[in-house]
């Protein structure tokens, strides 16, 4: 439950995602006026997007590549939503991705933004996330 409220918790401006997501805001803002996302939003009107949003936002980036037009992609996530009444079943795979636990994926950010350090890189995890794997 716990994780669950931290993957819906809207942390990310537009800027951010973006960055995550290699989408322009306009793309972003678009899937929005579709109903394909639908982020939170600050007294002051300014969006703000969740881990669940990203995530969504890059399903329909691999659904697009792949050539699914926006009405086959908005069929394919409505029908991938767990049910209310069955709100403990776990939403299919978006792609065939391998799954990695949470102790791997911390290792993968830390490697990642070490590597952006060497390279003389400035990346998103180490201008944003740093903070967290220090």
């Amino acid at each position: 439950m716990a994780d669950q409220f931290r993957r819906s918790n809207p942390l990310f401006p537009i800027g951010i995602v973006q960055d995550l997501t290699q989408l322009t805001g306009r793309q972003i803002r678009y899937y929005e006026e579709q109903g394909l996302i639908s982020p939170s939003r600050t007294e002051s009107k300014r969006r703000l997007y969740s881990f669940n949003d990203v995530e969504r936002l890059l399903a329909i980036k691999d659904f697009i590549d792949q050539g699914f037009n926006l009405a086959a992609i908005r069929h394919m996530l409505d029908n991938e939503q767990p049910k209310e009444a069955d709100a403990s079943a776990t939403p299919a795979p978006v792609s065939d991705t391998p799954k990695i636990s949470e102790k791997e994926l911390h290792q993968l950010l830390k490697t990642q933004l070490q590597e952006a350090g060497r390279f003389n890189k400035t990346s998103l995890i180490q201008g944003e996330l740093s903070r967290f794997y220090r």
